[in-house]
């Protein structure tokens, strides 16, 4: 995770803003295992109070994100 100070400059986005689409250094991206198990989920648009409905699997593979286990319940 980047500090709140250095987000504008690694990643193009402001705090509250963050989103792993357009940013401009390629980082890892991961995404919970569970997301699989629905058709839409909603992730940061680039923009505080933007957010986007995406399909996870199709996300996923444009991203070149990973499903792992992430959250603990």
């Amino acid at each position: 995770m980047a500090h709140a100070k250095e987000l504008l400059a690694l990643t193009g986005y402001v705090r509250g803003g963050v989103s792993p689409v357009g940013m401009k250094k390629a980082y890892p991206v991961y995404i919970d295992e569970t997301a699989q198990l629905f058709d839409t989920i909603s992730l940061s648009g680039g923009a505080k109070g933007c957010s986007l409905l995406v399909d996870p699997i199709r996300v996923a593979a444009h991203l070149g994100a990973q499903f792992a286990p992430l959250a603990r319940g």
